[in-house]
């Protein structure tokens, strides 16, 4: 049922996720505001502000009128989120918060920087009085085009190796998101949802499962560090971002856990690896 009640800021509107989230808020009737740091291409709702999350000002304009806000930290440090944090304070919206699954609620310290910037914004919002619902995701499936690349000119993939991982459909992600955005503001208040796919999935196993969709025999070769490090950055990735993800190479454990979370939210079982990969072959070829 459409709600033409509900005004929404969606953050990080122009990533895979976020546009998942801006188009089914669109068809549901729901009135989006999509904030991107560069308009690089149609704009993807009916209003758009370009700018970052670290503008206090920008962020004080994007939440007037603003009911919900779909919040994605897209940077790796929590401190230039106080503004961020105290202007939502400020307005007093309903947040969403898009975390990780990683995140392990007994440690001190999580173990590399991806995890602890979540965890350490999970506390902030908090601490805010915000009382946030948390969408803790595992491994979006969309990561997986981060090797369009190497594919359309070999048959393997090289990079650093990961930990085995419940790979979600960024797809249930923005379902899940639309059911807690569009609830009512009694309800869903201050819990965490931990939104995983049906199956623990090493990267062999999805290059597996995307060769299967091509009709190509695939493999993953994992790099060791220094090599891995060095590959990323002549690609042109930030130094800090190379180091996070060589530390989530390194120190993430694996986890077997699989939760029932994205069934309880959208009604109906999360969607596999393998038929995204059948569904977006063409992006590799």
């Amino acid at each position: 049922m459409p709600d033409h009640h509900s005004s929404i800021l969606v953050t990080g509107a122009a990533g895979n996720l976020g546009r998942e989230v801006v188009n089914r808020l669109r068809v549901r009737g729901a009135h989006v505001r999509s904030l991107v740091r560069h308009q690089t291409g149609p704009r993807l709702g009916a209003e758009s502000v370009v700018g970052d999350l670290t503008d206090p000002i920008l962020v004080r304009e994007a939440l007037v009128g603003i009911d919900t806000v779909f919040l994605i930290w897209p940077l790796l440090d929590s401190a230039p989120a106080h503004d961020l944090i105290a202007e939502l304070a400020a307005a007093a919206p309903r947040v969403v918060y898009l975390s990780t699954t990683a995140i392990d609620d007994d440690a001190v310290r999580q173990t590399d920087p991806i995890i602890q910037v979540h965890a350490d914004m999970e506390v902030l919002l908090r601490d805010a009085g915000l009382r946030p619902v948390v969408l803790r995701s595992d491994t979006l499936a969309s990561n997986a085009r981060g090797w369009a690349q190497q594919l359309r000119s070999g048959d393997v993939v090289s990079g650093p190796d990961m930990a085995r991982t419940a790979v979600v459909d960024e797809r249930d992600v923005a379902d899940a998101a639309i059911a807690v955005l569009l609830a009512q503001t009694d309800q869903l208040t201050d819990e965490i949802h931990e939104l995983m796919g049906p199956e623990v999935l090493s990267r062999a196993a999805q290059v597996a499962h995307l060769g299967a969709a091509l009709r190509r025999s695939l493999r993953f070769e994992p790099l060791a560090v220094d090599l891995a490090r060095s590959r990323m950055l002549a690609d042109g990735r930030p130094e800090p971002l190379v180091e996070a993800l060589i530390a989530a190479s390194v120190r993430r454990p694996e986890s077997n856990r699989i939760t029932d979370h994205v069934e309880r939210l959208i009604g109906r079982t999360a969607g596999t690896f393998a038929q995204w990969a059948i569904d977006h072959a063409a992006e590799f070829n």
